[in-house]
């Protein structure tokens, strides 16, 4: 298909830059076969029913943003997968300066090593310690990696709480799976109440999330990889609640591109451990996930062309047209939609 068919016109203003306080404040766009209906994310446990299973994504945000110096270069660092404890993907800027022997200093004593620079735009750093400490490295120096259109990616303290979930556990992503951001003790609370389950999985969001499509045709498209890890006990909760007839609620579209990975060509959920580049769009038949609930997402990113592929492209856009002049709050720090999978995707 044509990038250019997902495209719609979002005005800046529309683009959250804080998240609502409190969080399952946040408005929730019901969106179905029959139209769409404004309500709350706290109206989510009568939207949904007893029997119905909710996936997690407990992946945790790691402050991931580095300033450092090559010499007298200023360098912006954002890490973008691990490759071991010491070593990491990563894109930088200015990234055409930088070669395999460079050595970027962070703080003192703290600095990494450019080992590689291949062709796909990436920097491969190895830093002087890994594991654990590397993990406290970044908490004391990192800074958290907003995507450029909250405050021009300039994170404040503030963000080290806003940007988590409330069910983050495994540190690894750069980028926060946002459509729990909503979630509060008192919503779980009521989902519980009503009957509707929960478990997790882990997808280590990279932070390719945030780069533009460049090219014209999506077929030409190439996603970058993210790690991911569904463990037994998950696999077994879905493969029994869809043997039950239950429906399968994805929350967020990365606890939905690990599902749909993880799972056979009949829908069965397996364990999975590993990387997955899988790219959703119209025309992918979906295997596992029957309700998304999700963001709004840019203008002709891989994310709204994945929401295009689960609900209908027509549907989709006339939602966003919806949400657009009913001022709703877009993008990570914005409101969410509860979409239904359309028939024969």
């Amino acid at each position: 298909m044509r990038v250019e068919d997902f495209d719609f016109r979002l005005p800046t203003e529309r683009i959250a830059q804080r998240p609502v306080e409190p969080r399952d404040a946040a408005r929730l766009l019901r969106v179905t076969a029959d139209g769409v209906a404004d309500r709350h994310i706290r109206d989510l446990p009568g939207l949904l029913g007893p029997g119905d299973l909710l996936v997690f994504n407990d992946t945790r945000v790691v402050p991931a943003r580095l300033a450092g110096l090559r010499g007298a270069v200023r360098v912006s660092v954002t890490l973008h997968q691990a490759l071991g404890l010491d070593c990491w993907r990563v894109f930088a800027k200015p990234g055409k300066r930088l070669h395999p022997g460079d050595r970027l200093e962070f703080a003192p004593g703290f600095s990494a090593a450019v080992i590689a620079k291949p062709p796909d735009g990436f920097v491969t750093l190895r830093f002087d310690r890994g594991g654990p400490e590397l993990l406290a490295a970044l908490h004391r120096w990192g800074r958290m990696p907003l995507p450029p259109y909250i405050r021009g990616g300039i994170a404040d303290e503030r963000d080290a709480g806003d940007y988590q979930t409330l069910f983050a556990r495994n540190e690894g992503a750069v980028a926060a799976p946002t459509a729990a951001l909503h979630f509060t003790p008192a919503l779980i609370a009521a989902l519980e109440a009503r009957g509707i389950d929960r478990v997790g999985l882990t997808l280590h969001v990279g932070a390719g999330t945030f780069l533009p499509v460049k090219v014209t045709d999506t077929a030409d498209h190439v996603m970058y990889e993210e790690i991911g890890f569904l463990p037994a006990a998950t696999a077994a909760a879905v493969n029994r609640r869809r043997a039950a007839g239950g429906r399968i609620v994805a929350i967020g579209t990365t606890s939905l591109r690990l599902l749909e990975s993880a799972a056979s060509s009949d829908g069965t959920i397996e364990p999975f451990s590993g990387p997955t580049a899988l790219f959703i769009t119209p025309g992918y038949r979906f295997k596992v996930v029957d309700m998304l609930l999700t963001n709004f997402h840019l203008p002709r990113s891989t994310l709204f062309m994945l929401v295009a592929g689960f609900s209908g492209l027509a549907r989709i856009k006339a939602a966003y047209d919806h949400a657009v002049a009913g001022q709703y709050r877009f993008y990570s720090y914005g409101d969410c939609c509860l979409l239904d999978r359309v028939a024969g995707a």
